[in-house]
């Protein structure tokens, strides 16, 4: 989904929709533009106003509340990856090369997010997890404090990668396209209706062009923020590039 072609066609379409109707009001005949048709006209625009609201008002929420969630994920993902460095330091000097590869790949991943490309999900930092994992199994403990150390290091491994595919799946946007489709018609028809009765001026003209640039940045700002790893406004990769100065020191 192409935040940026929605917003621009539905921007469009405002804008269209708005000066056709004022163009097509002077073309209908006069039994067409009785104050009764009118105040229909209205009425049914009313109700359409207040169904995009409310939809509009959800899509927002939803789209504050998944990137909020995804910022707060990879904080919670940073602190599982230095506990985890922290408790291989505590095993001692075998993990050493185990550490190296935990740090190139939260390098990796904290870069990737800068760029808007993360690497959470790509097939070679799944293939680098995997090979940390497989070294922490291999691990041979040779007292009953290290078999401890051992298993906290399994399970807290078996955490972050939990966590890495939690956060793969809510990488994608949550908003319905039909959804978006259908609260673009209904502002549609709003905007078509209030064109349908308004006078032909510089005006009114350019109200209708600045309201529907400001709706349709609106609907890009709500599309972008239900991408979190993506667009304009995006995670920060900042808890992963802490968590690899942390490893480091």
């Amino acid at each position: 989904m192409n935040e940026t072609v929605i917003s621009l066609v539905v921007g469009v379409a405002l804008i269209a929709a708005s000066l056709g109707g004022a163009a097509l009001y002077r073309r209908l005949p006069e039994r067409h533009r009785q104050s009764e048709t009118e105040d229909i006209v209205r009425l049914i625009a009313n109700i359409f106003v207040v169904l995009a609201s409310l939809v509009l008002g959800l899509m927002i929420e939803s789209a504050r509340s998944t990137f909020d969630s995804v910022d707060k994920a990879v904080h919670a993902y940073a602190t599982e990856l230095i506990l985890l460095d922290r408790t291989m330091r505590q095993f001692g000097p075998e993990t050493d090369a185990v550490r190296r590869h935990l740090q190139a790949y939260t390098q990796q991943a904290a870069q990737k997010m800068a760029e808007s490309d993360p690497v959470l999900g790509s097939r070679p930092a799944e293939a680098l997890l995997k090979d940390i994992g497989n070294a922490l199994r291999a691990l041979a403990p040779g007292d009953a404090e290290r078999t401890a150390l051992k298993a906290r290091l399994e399970q807290r491994f078996e955490t972050v990668y939990a966590m890495r595919w939690a956060l793969v799946e809510q990488s994608e946007g949550t908003i319905p396209l039909p959804l978006i489709a259908l609260t673009a018609a209904w502002l549609v028809v709003v905007f078509a209706s209030y064109g349908y009765r308004a006078p032909r001026d510089l005006v009114m003209t350019t109200s209708f062009v600045v309201s529907a640039v400001l709706i349709a940045g609106t609907i890009y700002l709500t599309l972008d923020m239900d991408v979190p790893f993506n667009g304009t406004i995006q995670v920060s990769p900042m808890p992963l590039q802490r968590a690899l100065e942390e490893m480091r020191m």
